[in-house]
């Protein structure tokens, strides 16, 4: 009995270690372990630690020999498609993207794009199937990003920090997105443009397009957080001057509700919430005042959003900040 027990612990023992092996092995195969991320510095090393960890950069991405991931390019040296690191690369890169778009690259530039607007440089043989790293489920905040890229510049060439916190306009329009997706809790600029143009567009003006329903929202961004959330959840606590809702009931019965454009000896005219204008008679209107608890904006079109849609379009109206 005894011997039989003993066989039995001796058998547990190796498959506890066989299981042991095999995790310890995959764990090498994919970048080794990674440590959660903590408050990271703006350094190759914080870098490293999020390629390795929070970012999960490593699903996508092997470094040389360090990593198994062949989905996305390899971003260190390895065989004759990637003869040069990163941090050499880039450079090499950034002169393409000059010829490309005839703008001033530098490597840093080339290095905040790739992760600002990853679908602008293509690798052959490759999709652009990279996850927007400042969005949800990934929400890298900005410092993350920056310290990423440092370690991206360590991988051969020279770090610049200086370059990284000081960008160039062709960084800088990067960093405003991911600047403000970060201040949207996650969203992501790019969706959130199309969530507006689909949801939004025909009743507020952008930058010269759009209905005349709302107010233009060309310089939203500047108003901050909290003042375009209240605008998109309670429309109602928010209401521009010029675009407050008037209620007209003509003597028939008939009521309007719409913002008040113009309104004189002859009668009163309204923007109907959908587009439409309407001109009331003055010897017709029963009676007319101002509903200060109520918005046009339709509560069919707030309750629609998901979470998503409104972190997006969030983070999208956060960087309408006019022109300088």
């Amino acid at each position: 009995m005894i011997q039989a027990i003993g066989k039995v612990f001796i058998f547990l023992l190796i498959l506890v270690g066989l299981f042991l092996g095999i995790g310890r092995a995959i764990t090498n195969m994919t970048g080794g372990e990674k440590k959660a991320a903590g408050v990271v510095t703006v350094s190759p090393e914080g870098g490293e630690t999020i390629f390795w960890g929070k970012g999960r950069c490593w699903t996508c991405h092997s470094m040389g020999d360090r990593g198994s991931a062949v989905r996305c390019p390899n971003l260190g040296v390895y065989g004759e498609k990637f003869p040069l690191p990163e941090g050499q690369r880039a450079a090499e890169r950034a002169k393409e993207r000059e010829k490309q778009t005839g703008l001033p690259y530098t490597r840093t530039d080339y290095l905040v794009e790739s992760i600002g607007n990853p679908s602008a440089y293509l690798v052959d043989g490759y999709k652009n199937e990279m996850a927007i790293v400042y969005a949800p489920p990934i929400s890298l905040t900005p410092d993350e990003i920056k310290a990423v890229i440092s370690y991206l510049q360590s991988q051969g060439g020279e770090v610049d920090i200086e370059a990284i916190n000081n960008p160039t306009e062709i960084s800088k329009k990067y960093w405003d997105k991911i600047h403000a997706a970060s201040a949207a809790g996650g969203g992501d600029p790019g969706h959130g443009e199309e969530v507006f143009q689909a949801a939004c567009l025909s009743c507020h003006a952008l930058k010269g397009e759009g209905g005349n329903v709302g107010p233009d929202l060309s310089n939203v961004g500047t108003k901050g957080l909290k003042y375009i959330s209240e605008a998109i959840l309670q429309p109602s606590t928010t209401f521009t001057p010029g675009y407050e809702t008037f209620v007209v009931i003509d003597k028939g019965g008939r009521k309007y509700v719409g913002i008040k454009t113009k309104e004189d000896a002859s009668g009163v005219e309204l923007i109907l919430g959908n587009g439409e204008a309407a001109t009331i008679a003055r010897g017709d209107i029963k009676e007319i005042s101002q509903d200060k608890n109520k918005s046009i904006m339709p509560e069919e079109l707030t309750e629609a959003l998901t979470v998503k849609d409104y972190q997006d379009v969030l983070a999208f109206m956060l960087m309408q900040k006019g022109k300088k």
